[in-house]
């Protein structure tokens, strides 16, 4: 039954990832979810039943439109395929319980603010409004501790990431993403993600330098490290912190 029930929730999550790209790709560009239905950016060509299927449409296709050839952003295979993913750790790690349910909320805001801020640069109001009330009822319903910890988390993750907006290193988006994430992951959770996305933006950062593909000076997109920082800590925060107090003691 576990095996079943894996599948159908990797399965959903390929579909909803689908669903997520489009979000993440029409919402910041004040385009409609519903209209025009799903077609090729290059030749404006409707996109049929078999070329909507997650991942496997687009290998099937070689990464191209079968119409004009023109290339589909990898972010489109790459979105579903991490929303399946994560869907199955939620389940695997929590099972079907508020604190599953809750991984699979996050997890959902993840995939759709990373593919946003890369493609944009930009987490969307819009987005970040749906989310708070489901993500403020889950942890409510969720907590495992004090009320106070996940509000001071979610005073944190905004007034850590308010000096970098203020002088430009970062955006509004990022502040009011990160003071989100803090809510849901409390207080001291909310440094383990920050530390977490500052060291995963610094490596990959840097190693993208290093081979060139992104420029020195150059901006990139923060949003999806800070996710994956707080995706961590709502994980394995209790697990790394309890192991990192007792080698200081």
């Amino acid at each position: 039954m576990t095996i079943i029930i894996a599948i159908y929730i990797t399965l959903l999550g390929l579909v909803l990832g689908s669903f997520y790209n489009v979000v993440a790709l029409r919402v910041p560009a004040g385009e409609s979810l519903n209209s025009p239905p799903s077609h090729c950016t290059g030749c404006g060509t409707r996109l049929k039943a078999r070329d909507l299927v997650p991942v496997f449409s687009w290998l099937a296709s070689r990464g191209k439109c079968r119409h004009c050839g023109a290339k589909v952003s990898v972010l489109y295979p790459l979105g579903e395929l991490a929303t399946g993913l994560l869907f199955l750790w939620s389940y695997l790690e929590f099972g079907l319980t508020i604190r599953g349910i809750t991984a699979i909320a996050l997890s959902s805001l993840a995939v759709i603010v990373t593919v946003a801020d890369m493609k944009y640069m930009l987490i969307p109001n819009k987005v970040l409004l749906f989310f708070t009330p489901l993500l403020l009822v889950l942890t409510l319903l969720n907590a495992e501790g004090p009320w106070w910890l996940y509000l001071l988390g979610a005073v944190i993750g905004g007034g850590i990431i308010l000096p970098f907006a203020w002088f430009g290193g970062m955006g509004m988006g990022d502040l009011k993403l990160f003071a989100l994430l803090g809510l849901v992951i409390g207080f001291p959770g909310v440094l383990l993600a920050f530390f977490t996305a500052c060291l995963l933006g610094t490596l990959v950062g840097g190693t993208l330098q290093l081979t060139g593909v992104v420029k020195r000076g150059q901006r990139v997109p923060f949003g999806p490290w800070l996710a994956a920082g707080a995706l961590l800590a709502y994980g394995y925060g209790s697990q790394i912190i309890g192991g990192y107090l007792s080698l200081i003691h």
